[in-house]
């Protein structure tokens, strides 16, 4: 039976050209994510084995966030341990995937015009949230939301839609996985969240002990910043919920 195949059109050879190259980059140094094969390559799209499967639901994110700290752990062992969080990583070729602060620090700015902060004053204190977290080890981030994680009928989980990665600290792509749960499905327990970091950083810490510190305070800081990230895809890509409006206050 001859494998089927997902074409995805991009607007630039520019685009293409990063979605390959993080493809064959998260193959190499993130060997615990199971990615679709890479089939035809054209100027302007790229081909992908297609998968069978559904997205990834709440009772899921025990299982994702161990899959995440072993992703995250291994590409710091293999390639990113020297990586710095304010500084694009570069590839032997000279190109690079983005440093964790500016495309952060230039989409807040775009929340504010897009009304998603009241005002200036918003935007300042978000930026120094964002200012805050970026300290300690870089791991990679590449939006983990609940439909760019496929899980077949066998169990087998595929990880898809990885054209775009940044640097960024340990478990911030865990806290867009449960922000991202949040908003397609509702309100997770506050001990779903918390069990879901402790199962991340333990997984983490099997590759070193620096990748394991991520405290339930640091990851309300994530949360925090994803939710008024991803306020503009309310009503879209399956996002139906908003994110609650007593957060942080979500642990019992």
């Amino acid at each position: 039976m001859r494998s089927r195949y997902f074409t995805k059109h991009y607007t630039d050879s520019t685009r293409v050209s990063a979605a390959v190259r993080h493809h064959w980059w998260l193959v190499e140094h993130a060997l615990p994510l199971r990615l679709p094969t890479l089939g035809v390559t054209g100027p302007y799209s790229v081909s992908y084995q297609w998968i069978e499967g559904r997205p990834a639901r709440p009772k899921d994110l025990p299982r994702l966030a161990q899959l995440l700290g072993n992703a995250h752990g291994a590409a710091w062992t293999r390639d990113l341990h020297a990586a710095d969080l304010c500084e694009p990583h570069r590839f032997e070729d000279g190109t690079a995937f983005a440093d964790y602060v500016t495309p952060r620090r230039a989409a807040l700015q775009r929340r504010l015009e897009q009304g998603h902060l009241p005002g200036k004053a918003a935007l300042h204190a978000m930026w120094s949230l964002l200012d805050k977290t970026a300290e300690g080890p870089a791991v990679f981030y590449k939006d983990s939301n609940p439909r760019n994680f496929l899980i077949t009928e066998t169990g087998t989980v595929f990880t898809i839609d990885t054209d775009d990665l940044t640097l960024a600290p340990p478990a911030y792509d865990l806290a867009k996985l449960v922000t991202t749960l949040v908003m397609t499905y509702g309100p997770l327990r506050p001990t779903a969240i918390d069990a879901a970091l402790v199962l991340y950083n333990e997984a983490a810490a099997r590759h070193n002990v620096r990748l394991g510190g991520t405290d339930r305070d640091r990851l309300d800081d994530f949360l925090a910043l994803h939710a008024v990230l991803t306020a503009p895809y309310l009503g879209r890509h399956g996002y139906l919920h908003s994110w609650p409006a007593d957060f942080p206050r979500l642990r019992g």
